[in-house]
This record gives structure tokens, C-alpha cells and sequence, in this order.
């Protein structure tokens, strides 16, 4: 392994930040009605207890490798030690288009939340894109976040993790206030139906779950800036999936405790909306405050863990040099932040209809990912008893096997036959061509690998 070229500046609250603004982003703002539709409340809160169980079995897996090797580029570093050259770039360039999805994702829910506190922000029709209207002013809008988040990356890591820190402290008070008027003022009989569509409609929401808890695994990715005893990296980690799993929960109940089921289909911001009911219209605007930080703390947060992987695969000589350049005076992957920046940009130009696209695509790369990574953490088991592991799961043969298992079980979900399986063309478009743009850097990379 090669001696860290990082500064090590992140501390634990730093770190635990990180990883949960990247987890709890925008989309419970946007989609919980969406979940509550399709599996009806308490199915939906079922999904998501469900996958964030297999989120937490699948955490440990990376707890353990994250304070074994706490090496910049997390992914990379395990598969390629357990598995080799080919199956390591197949398996961070998968993880890598969930993060420059979900940067995409807030590329286009920012002028989506704009336009709530902004009317009339639609000016210059340029385009249809699956019935939504494109106008240039709502893409500019998309495009200059783009700029504004790459820009303050290239920066550093610790000016990026002062507003992490800032904006997670938004969401918390808002959603903490939101859970406890709704328990207070709620009618159990909105909750009603429970379930709707039974399995089906519980697998609509469980396979956007990886989507929706992609960002804990940003902490391996940082390791190399991490300033902490690496037994504590893991024991961040999985406190921040913790979090997760009980924000998403509790939130979609407040959402099913305030709206009845007609409400649902006049307003595109569910939980705003409820948050009005509490609150009146400080309320709402309140909500979708938070819903803009979250758009913030997730934006930044796959920025860093994106950026790392790329850089991670190009010190790897996976992908083409230029990747793997630092910043002379931030010490930051510069090439790979723009990269991840002038992909983001694109987003804006297909509208809102892209962002079901980005949650399910980039989904399915994110299971592949986990998939390999707990294969990792098995054959290590193996091969490298010794191996120093500050951070040892107990069972780790069973956990391991339940952590493949289960994310070879996410993966069949997306795949034709299953009722939540990718649509074509437009999800199967976006996977195909990942892997195609992934094929062409591959092969323009030096042929001379290089350990990690």
C-alpha cells in the first residue's frame, strides 16, 4: 500500500456527517408519497426496515475492511487485494455510478425545490423529456449548483465537511420537530390502507432502498482523511446506517400520520406538505429548508466518496493518469471532481422524469458493488487470517455469506421478470452506457497495473 498523499483533518463528528447527510439527502421530501402509493405506510416503513436491515449486515462487511485497509478508494482497495485487477474496476466503477447518480439526482432537485420558493423560475421552453416541460432557467439552475459544489471540493475536504456539518444540524432539527408534531396530531386513520399490493408493492420501494442508503460507504473512501483509531472508523460507520434506517422510518410514518391517501396526488412535496398541516406555511417552508440542505449534505458527501474512487482506480493505473492528480495546494483529486461535476451537468437537461431513472440505475450498480465487496470480505477471510483487523465482526463467515446473499438477492430485483425490474429504455440506457463510457476508460488506462 502506498503512503497517504491526503491530509488526515476529519474528525468523528466530521465523519458521522458525512456519511449521513449522504444517506438522507433529498428524495424523503420528494418520494415518500411515492413509497407510501405504491406499498401503502406501513409497507412502506417495512421496506425500508427490511433493506436497512440488509444495509446493516452489508455495513459491517466495510466496518471490518474500512479498519483493516483505511486506504483512499475503500471499494477498490478490497476487491482488488481479494480478487484482482479486472473484478476491482468492475466493482468500483459499479459503486461509482450510485454516486455520480445521486449527484445528478441533486443536480435536478435543486431546481426542483427552487421553483417551490421561487414561482415563475420556468422561463425559455427549450424541450419535452417523457411529459415534463424543460425551460433553460430550471437547467442553468442545475448547472450552476453543479459548478458551485465541484468548486468548493477542489477546495478541500475540510471546507466541504464545515458546511456537511452545518446543514446535517438543519435536517436534524427540522425532521425532529416534524416526527413530534405529527405523533401528536396525527390521525391513525390516514395510516389505512397499510399495505397496498402486498409483496409487489413492498419490492417497488425495497429496490430503491440501496439507492436511498448509498453514502455510509463515503466513509471508506475518505479513509485516508479520516482522523480517527481505525477500530472507530467502523463504529462510525455503522452508527451512521443506524441513523438512517430509523430517519427514513420515521419520517414516511409522520408523512402517512398527517395525508390521507387523496392527498398524495396533489402535490408533488409530501412532506412539506404535512409539515404545513403542523406548522402552518412556516412549516412547509421549513421542510423544504431541510429538503435543501439534504440536497447539499448528499451532493457534497458522493462529490468526496466519487472523487476518491476515481482517484483510487487511477493510482491503480484502472483508469487514465490524469484521474489520479491531486490539487498541489488542497490535496484534493481535482480531475476526478470535475469529471463527477461535468456529469452532473447533463442531468438538468432531461428534466425531473430522470430522477426515478437515476434512483433505479444507479441503484443496480450500487448492489453489484456490495455484492463484490462482501465476496472481498470473505476471500480475505480466507486467504489473510492475520490480517489486522481493528474492527472484527464476530460470525464474519456468516455475516459475509448473508452479505452476498442478500445483495445478489437486491441485484435480482432489478432484473427483467422481476415487477420493480429496470425499464427500458430509459434505466437499461442509463446502466448500458455507464458500463460502456467504464469499458472505453479501461482501455485507455496503462496496460502496467499497479498495486493499490
Amino acid at each position: 500500500m502506498q503512503e497517504t498523499k491526503f491530509l488526515r483533518v476529519l474528525s468523528r463528528k466530521e465523519v458521522l456527517a458525512l456519511a449521513f447527510g449522504a444517506m438522507v439527502g433529498w428524495s424523503w421530501v420528494v418520494l415518500s408519497a411515492d413509497w407510501i402509493q405504491a406499498a401503502g405506510t406501513l409497507g412502506a416503513v417495512l421496506a425500508f426496515l427490511v433493506g436497512g436491515l440488509i444495509m446493516l449486515v452489508i455495513g459491517l462487511t466495510y466496518a471490518e475492511l474500512a479498519s483493516a485497509l483505511p486506504f483512499a478508494g475503500g471499494e477498490h482497495v478490497y476487491s482488488q487485494r481479494a480478487l484482482g485487477s479486472l473484478a476491482s474496476f468492475i466493482c468500483t466503477w459499479s459503486i461509482i455510478l450510485g454516486y455520480v447518480s445521486v449527484v445528478t439526482f441533486e443536480a435536478v432537485a435543486l431546481p426542483t425545490v427552487l421553483g417551490s420558493f421561487i414561482p415563475g423560475l420556468d422561463k425559455v421552453y427549450l424541450w419535452t423529456v417523457a411529459g415534463w416541460d424543460v425551460y433553460l432557467t430550471w437547467v442553468l439552475v442545475g448547472v450552476a449548483g453543479s459548478l458551485g459544489m465541484t468548486i468548493l471540493n477542489i477546495r478541500g475536504v475540510r471546507a466541504a465537511s464545515f458546511v456537511q456539518i452545518a446543514v446535517v444540524g438543519i435536517i436534524l432539527c427540522v425532521g425532529l420537530a416534524f416526527v413530534l408534531g405529527s405523533v401528536s396530531l396525527g390521525d391513525t386513520d390516514n395510516l389505512i390502507p397499510f399495505f397496498e399490493d402486498g409483496f409487489s408493492g413492498i419490492t417497488l420501494v425495497l429496490v430503491m432502498v440501496p439507492f436511498m442508503f448509498v453514502g455510509f460507504d463515503t466513509i471508506p473512501q475518505a479513509a485516508e482523511e479520516i482522523d480517527l483509531p481505525f477500530r472507530d472508523i467502523g463504529s462510525v460507520l455503522m452508527l451512521s446506517v443506524f441513523m438512517a434506517v430509523a430517519w427514513y422510518s420515521l419520517i414516511i410514518l409522520g408523512v402517512g400520520l398527517m395525508l390521507n391517501p387523496e392527498d398524495y396526488d396533489s402535490t408533488d412535496l409530501a412532506a412539506a406538505e404535512a409539515n404545513s398541516i403542523i406548522f402552518g406555511e412556516f412549516g412547509r417552508l421549513a421542510m423544504l429548508a431541510a429538503g435543501l440542505a439534504g440536497i447539499m449534505t448528499s451532493w457534497n458527501a458522493f462529490i468526496v466518496g466519487g472523487s476518491r474512487a476515481i482517484y483510487a482506480l487511477a493510482r491503480a493505473r484502472l483508469l487514465p493518469a490524469v484521474f489520479g492528480e491531486l490539487h498541489p495546494l488542497y490535496r484534493t483529486p481535482k480531475n476526478a471532481i470535475l469529471l463527477i461535476g461535468l456529469l452532473s451537468m447533463l442531468g438538468p437537461l432531461f428534466g425531473r422524469p430522470v430522477l426515478v431513472w437515476l434512483v433505479d440505475a444507479g441503484g443496480f450498480g450500487i448492489v453489484i458493488s456490495y455484492a463484490m465487496v462482501a465476496l472481498s470480505f470473505l476471500v480475505l477471510r480466507k486467504r489473510e487470517p492475520d490480517l489486522p483487523r481493528p474492527f472484527r465482526v464476530r460470525f464474519g463467515k456468516l455475516i459475509g455469506s448473508a452479505a452476498l446473499l442478500l445483495s445478489i438477492g437486491l441485484g435480482i430485483l432489478y432484473l427483467p421478470g422481476s415487477p420493480s425490474a429496470l425499464l427500458w429504455p430509459n434505466e437499461w440506457a442509463i446502466f448500458i452506457g455507464w458500463c460502456a463510457f467504464g469499458a472505453a476508460m479501461y482501455f485507455m488506462a496503462p496496460k502496467n497495473k499497479a498495486d493499490c
